[in-house]
């Protein structure tokens, strides 16, 4: 099988803390794959070796068949990303921020242009053409970084949170985007918090706690290895994996 993405002991360690601890990944190319975790769980860390922005401790890890230590500037070419932290150009306006980020891509500037215009629209911001990013709404940061992610057309797509901060309009927006992609052959890596939208779009899900992968698999194949969850939701499988039946009970002493 060919992977988009396959890690052997991938390993992250600052000082004596262990955040990502010898995982083992597999996602098939054209997977829309749900990475899940609880917080400080190792997504986002797992997600910024994976994309070259932070480097392992000790492992491997192969990006569309690429070796990602060895063919780093590849890997970068063939990607498209999404972090939590967006870190957007913000003294430029939307479509010279796509321009730049075409440009850096080696797009031909005919390209970049008709590519930068027709993302705009998609994502409703040519609206606010005449505005810079600094004064955009969270909601229109988001829809811009994930047009920069696409505008090289990546074969793989990494997505750190993508619907926090989007209302209604914009995530329905988003997601039947994905749709589109996965169904162009396009992977999608995605982490998110909202359990009932990894559960209704993705194919494949991993769950990471402190560090080690718990479990692995579509949503059946992680049913079927917890005794009595033949019928229990994402949320359901997510809170036996994690223990969460460890979590204190909430309780607030002067509300009785």
């Amino acid at each position: 099988m060919s992977y988009a993405v396959e890690t052997t002991n991938l390993t992250r360690t600052f000082g004596e803390l262990t955040a990502v601890d010898a995982l083992d990944l597999k996602v098939a190319r054209g997977t829309f794959f749900g990475f899940l975790g609880p917080n400080g769980a190792g997504k986002s860390t797992t997600m910024k070796m994976l994309t070259g922005l932070l480097d392992k401790t000790s492992g491997e890890a192969r990006i569309l068949g690429h070796d990602l230590e060895r063919d780093a500037l590849e890997v970068k070419r063939r990607i498209g990303v999404v972090p939590e932290e967006l870190a957007l150009y913000e003294r430029l306006k939307g479509r010279e921020y796509l321009t730049f980020v075409g440009r850096m891509y080696g797009l031909a500037r005919a390209d970049t242009e008709a590519r930068a215009g027709e993302l705009l629209e998609l994502m409703e911001l040519d609206r606010s053409e005449d505005k810079l990013i600094v004064d955009y709404s969270h909601g229109m940061k988001k829809k811009l970084a994930l047009s920069a992610a696409l505008i090289h057309k990546p074969e793989l797509l990494f997505l750190d949170e993508p619907f926090e901060g989007l209302d209604a309009i914009a995530a329905r927006l988003i997601k039947d985007l994905m749709g589109s992609l996965i169904r162009s052959g396009v992977t999608i890596f995605l982490t998110s918090h909202i359990l009932e939208i990894v559960e209704k779009l993705c194919s494949d899900i991993a769950i990471i706690h402190r560090g080690r992968l718990v479990a692995q698999g579509t949503l059946a194949e992680l049913r079927s290895g917890i005794p009595g969850q033949a019928g229990a939701t994402l949320e359901q499988l997510f809170l036996s994996l994690v223990d969460a039946e460890e979590a204190p009970a909430g309780h607030l002493s002067w509300l009785g």
